[in-house]
C-alpha cells in the first residue's frame, strides 16, 4: 500500500524558513519523479518544484532562489527547503510521486504552511 506522508508545515513570520519532508513507502522510490504542489484558499493547485530520480530539479518562477527541492533516495524522502517566506506562500503543500515510465501518481494528504505578515 502506497503512502506519502508530509511533515514540517506550520506558522512562520514573513521572511522565515521551513523545511517540508515527504516520506514515501510502498513504492520503489527511484522509479518516481517527486513533486511539491500547493493550493491556497480559493485557488487551483499549482506545481511548486520537481525532482527526478537522478536529482534534476525544476522550480516554479515565483519560488526560484527561495525554495529548494531535494531528495534522499536511501531514505525514500523528498524535501522542500523554503526560505524568505511570504504571505502569498500560504497554502496546503502536497507531495506527489509520478512514475517515470508508468502512468501512476500518488498524493500525500498535505501539510499546512501559514506565513503571517
Amino acid at each position: 500500500q502506497v503512502q506519502l506522508v508530509e511533515s514540517g508545515g506550520g506558522l512562520v513570520q514573513t521572511g522565515g524558513s521551513l523545511r517540508l519532508s515527504c516520506a514515501a513507502s510502498g513504492i520503489t522510490f527511484g522509479f518516481y519523479i517527486m513533486d511539491w504542489h500547493r493550493q491556497a484558499p480559493g485557488k487551483q493547485r499549482e506545481l511548486v518544484a520537481s525532482i527526478t530520480p537522478d536529482g534534476t530539479t525544476n522550480h516554479e518562477a515565483s519560488v526560484k532562489g527561495r525554495f529548494g527541492i531535494s531528495r534522499d533516495n536511501a531514505k525514500n524522502t523528498v524535501y522542500l527547503q523554503m526560505n524568505g517566506l511570504k504571505p502569498e506562500d500560504t497554502a496546503v503543500y502536497y507531495c506527489n510521486a509520478r512514475g517515470v515510465s508508468m502512468s501512476v501518481s500518488y498524493w500525500g494528504p498535505g501539510t499546512q504552511v501559514t506565513v503571517s505578515s
